[in-house]
This record gives C-alpha cells, structure tokens and sequence, in this order.
C-alpha cells in the first residue's frame, strides 16, 4: 500500500517532467506549433542535440509528447489525452479553496 493516492502520484510525475526550463520550452514550442516537429526543437533551443534528445525521452516517458518514427528522424507532438489529464488534475490542485491561518 503506497501512502499516495493515484492522483498525487500522477501530478507528482507531470511536475518531475515538467521540472525543467527546457522540457517546458519543448511543450510550449508544440503547442504553439499543433503539428508534429523533427529536427526544429534542435535548432530553437541553446541546446546540444543530445540534451535535446534526453529531454524529450524524459517527456516522452511521462507521457506528455509522442514520438513517431519517420524514416531517420523522430517527429514529436503533445500527447492530447494526457495534456488534457494533467491539466485537469493540476487544475484541481490549484483550485482546491484552503483556509488562511494566521500563521507566516
């Protein structure tokens, strides 16, 4: 038994993915572009294209992008239906009413 609900855990594994400036440059840069892109994330990033390439395995892992294969290259897009579960999971997060306390 784990001392986590399913929720907690999955927003937890969204944000670790998200934890990076460059992972959220990669997720901007896709859903501005609503299509599949190949070789532009190397070329718009201050960023080797090996560090590219982890980043997006990190993403890619977490189920915020897909990848497809074509040919010698790999084109990547967001995952729809994730993108659309992590929004509403962080939505409740953040939307979830607390009492102030007077403490800090």
């Amino acid at each position: 038994m784990t001392a986590y609900s399913t929720k907690e855990e999955q927003i937890a594994q969204f944000a670790k993915a998200l934890a990076h400036p460059a992972r959220v440059a990669i997720i901007a840069m896709l859903l501005k572009k609503q299509t599949c892109i190949c070789g532009d994330i190397v070329d718009e990033l201050p960023l080797s294209q090996s560090t590219v390439s982890q980043h997006l395995k990190e993403l890619k892992a977490a189920g915020l992008i897909k990848g497809e294969i074509t040919g010698v290259k790999t084109c990547y897009c967001i995952n729809e239906t994730n993108w659309n579960k992590i929004g509403k999971l962080f939505e409740g997060l953040f939307n979830t009413p607390y009492a102030p306390k007077t403490c800090c």
